[in-house]
């Protein structure tokens, strides 16, 4: 079995929709999903932003399949797989993998603190080995600021020597453009594809060599992004990466989660979209208005968002 063709460009971590009494909606998904691709976006479902966390693994399972049933393509799919639990992981990036996915992005085991670069490759390769499958593409996901646990270079470098074809690449979420260009100047040349973990460093990441990025404002700026991602060599890069800052600053004044929802439930007229799972709380109304009065001064639009697309989306 061949392994599945690389997936670039950019990927949303798809924030997940649920109902009032917290079940996770699968038809909104599905919708949210369709709109994303019409934006040329890839589908980094149960990433941060999906509230991956908060979803069990029964639940992340039910609602890849009813994205495969609803002939959502798995080809433009990234699933988060990484779980504390070794076996949860390997269920998840199993199932990922059988359904066509082109990668699976895996958390390490975040829950113990200070563990060991050893006790960390352990862990990945355990995963790859009990997966056994020659398509199987990892992403390791970096992002120090929410998991603690993180990932080296040197983690990086034992993985590729043992893993060459599973070990695909990585997203970067530290915040730090330093530690992004790092891992691109160590690996990117050899084929390891660095996603930057924001658009604000996606035109720095496709001059260093990246692959594009995985972004939470993808959920609402898709097009946008996929833009600067196809004309980073134009002239008007800098000035498109300048316009995404911007967009990004407005909804990332507060949480970005509820803010998210805020905004597609404004921008498709249907407010249950702004529901989070404990522990996350929705953003107030007033904290609302804020993003979308912002948002508005910016004009941009979510086209063809639900039956009402509003006049200040992102």
């Amino acid at each position: 079995m061949k392994q599945p063709q690389r997936i670039r460009g950019v990927l949303s971590p798809v924030v997940t929709p649920f109902r009032k009494d917290l079940s996770p909606d699968a038809e909104r998904l599905i919708a949210h999903c369709r709109w994303l691709t019409t934006q040329n976006c890839g589908l980094a479902v149960f990433g941060t932003n999906s509230e991956a966390n908060s979803l069990s693994t029964n639940e992340r399972i039910a609602l890849l399949d009813a994205l495969l049933a609803a002939d959502l393509d798995p080809s433009r799919m990234m699933p988060g797989t990484g779980c504390c639990a070794l076996t949860d992981t390997v269920r998840l990036t199993e199932h990922a993998v059988k359904a066509g996915c082109a990668g699976v992005l895996m958390l390490p085991p975040f829950y113990y603190k200070d563990v060991s670069e050893d006790g960390l490759y352990r862990h990945f390769s355990e995963v790859i080995e009990r997966v056994g499958d020659t398509r199987l593409m990892v992403y390791l996901y970096h992002i120090p600021p929410v998991a603690v646990v993180g990932i080296t270079t040197g983690l990086v470098e034992r993985l590729l020597k043992k893993y060459p074809t599973a070990i695909a690449g990585m997203k970067d979420s530290s915040g730090d453009w330093n530690n992004t260009k790092k891992f691109l100047d160590a690996f990117a040349k050899s084929g390891f594809d660095v996603f930057a973990g924001s658009e604000s460093f996606l035109l720095a990441n496709m001059r260093n060599g990246g692959a594009g990025c995985i972004s939470a404002t993808a959920n609402i700026n898709p097009a946008a992004i996929d833009k600067l991602y196809h004309e980073w060599k134009k002239p008007d890069a800098d000035q498109q990466q300048e316009a995404l800052n911007a967009v990004r600053k407005a909804v990332g004044q507060y949480v970005m989660i509820p803010a998210l929802k805020a905004v597609v439930a404004h921008c498709s007229n249907d407010p249950e979209w702004a529901t989070v799972r404990p522990p996350l709380t929705e953003l107030t109304a007033a904290q609302a208005k804020n993003v979308i009065e912002g948002l508005k001064k910016l004009g941009f639009t979510m086209p063809g968002l639900g039956s009402a697309p509003a006049k200040a989306a992102a």
